[in-house]
């Protein structure tokens, strides 16, 4: 069976989480298509679009355009499964946004070190008083 949130993993793997959310908001394209596994069956679910692979990821990257990027953090969630898996959840918060964002990772200890191998972002929105979705 495997241990679950090993300290020493969980402190690498939120090492790994604050450099994604570093290189995010700072737009450094460069690092965030690092993070990702460099393979075809790499995916990232967006708010608006899926891409498939990590060339469709890198392209994503490279249009996306580099505005209201900064956000906030919560809940925050980063568990280990053994030594080479883990997953990291948190939600996200923009002042330009009408309710919070998700966002999912599943990373995978390669020969490289730690890559995402999916990702998952949502956007919630949220319905002011009165209105009906």
């Amino acid at each position: 069976m495997h241990e679950i949130n090993l300290p020493d993993v969980v402190e690498e793997m939120t090492a790994m989480f604050d450099r994604y959310e570093k290189a995010l908001v700072t737009n450094d394209i460069a690092t965030l298509n690092g993070f990702f596994w460099d393979s075809p069956l790499t995916l990232r679910y967006g708010v608006d679009k899926n891409q498939y692979g990590i060339d469709q990821i890198a392209a994503f990257r490279a249009a996306r355009p580099a505005v209201d990027l900064a956000r906030k953090l919560r809940n925050t969630v980063i568990t280990t499964y053994g030594r080479d898996y883990a997953t990291a959840n948190t939600e996200f918060y923009r002042a330009s946004m009408n309710g919070p964002g998700r966002q999912s990772q599943t990373w995978l200890r390669t020969e490289e070190g730690w890559k995402i191998v999916a990702a998952h972002v949502s956007v919630m929105q949220t319905v002011t008083p009165g209105e009906t979705k």
